[in-house]
């Protein structure tokens, strides 16, 4: 029988962990799972409101030096013991047939070992909407025909426990953020992509301004870069082609004209999309260093 153990890493976000644990909390027909809530180093300990929920959940609340979100999952998945590792963050609501549509799956493919759940935003405003806009067609565009995806984002992800590197952790602890990119181009090195359950849905909120949320995407795009420099020294490709980026700009466009998203909303998109992809390429810019000196400096570290 699958147990869960459902990991979300904290860092000063207790507010919008509440909502997420109430969505844990109204699971209907659901296995058998614990909750492992990971303090990343937080300016303040845990509030009494999420200490009680313990009464109402299987919940282990543990707390480590500030070290980055891979660090803290790997936390989890060590204090954890159930044989499906889910992976959320603090700023997701399960919806309530979210576990039981997961496991109904997990249990019908017992030749796939990671999971991606299916991602949607919150239309009732507009940086919402802008999110179910980009979360929706990214998944619609990178679904493969065997119901795998070229697609991995642990705000919904899950993995088997038996293939998880006892060693090593799951997620490579120098990567700050992107993360998830990083894991999926170790499973499409190894022709593993995640299965995706599309009856398993989680909803991402986004709680900012427009304003607020375009400069986290600069500042998240930025920090990013060394993650996506780490993924190319390995000659993987994830990144789209100009093809399929056209591809999925129409999509979002048509997309867009439903009631309940809106044409402004994809507007809105398309600046946020903008600011990340052009932060992107300046840091590309300023770390970029000529093949000839990348030569010299691997030739200078092999005589040390």
């Amino acid at each position: 029988m699958l147990t869960f153990s459902i990991i979300i890493a904290v860092y000063n976000d207790w507010r919008a962990l509440g909502d997420c644990l109430d969505s844990v909390t109204g699971q209907k027909d659901g296995p058998d799972f614990e909750v492992i809530v990971v303090d990343d180093g937080s300016s303040q300990s845990a509030p009494e409101a999420i200490v009680k929920r313990a009464r109402r959940l299987p919940l282990t609340l543990v707390t480590q030096s500030h070290a980055g979100i891979s660090a803290a999952r790997n936390h989890g998945i060590r204090v954890s013991k159930g044989s499906i590792l889910l992976f959320v963050d603090a700023d997701c609501r399960l919806q309530p047939d979210c576990l039981a549509a997961l496991s109904a799956t997990i249990v019908a493919s017992p030749h796939q070992n990671y999971f991606q759940l299916r991602l949607v935003g919150d239309c009732t405003q507009l940086v919402g909407k802008t999110e179910h806009l980009r979360l929706t067609t990214l998944q619609k565009q990178m679904l493969e025909p065997d119901g795998r995806i070229r697609y991995l984002n642990t705000a919904g992800f899950a993995i088997r426990r038996a293939v998880v590197p006892a060693e090593s952790g799951l997620f490579d602890e120098s990567a700050i953020r992107g993360e998830d990119t990083l894991l999926l181009a170790h499973l499409t090195e190894r022709a593993q992509l995640p299965f995706f359950v599309p009856g398993a849905i989680v909803q991402h909120e986004v709680s900012l301004s427009l304003s607020k949320c375009l400069r986290k995407d600069v500042r998240s795009a930025y920090v990013e870069g060394a993650t996506y420099a780490l993924i190319a020294a390995r000659g993987v490709n994830i990144r789209m082609r100009h093809r399929e980026r056209l591809k999925m700009l129409v999509s979002m466009w048509q997309t867009s004209r439903l009631s309940s998203i809106g044409k402004f909303a994809f507007l809105c998109l398309i600046l946020r999309q903008s600011s990340s992809r052009t932060t992107s390429l300046l840091y590309r810019l300023l770390h970029y260093r000529p093949a000839s000196l990348r030569s010299k400096a691997a030739s200078v570290k092999g005589t040390l």
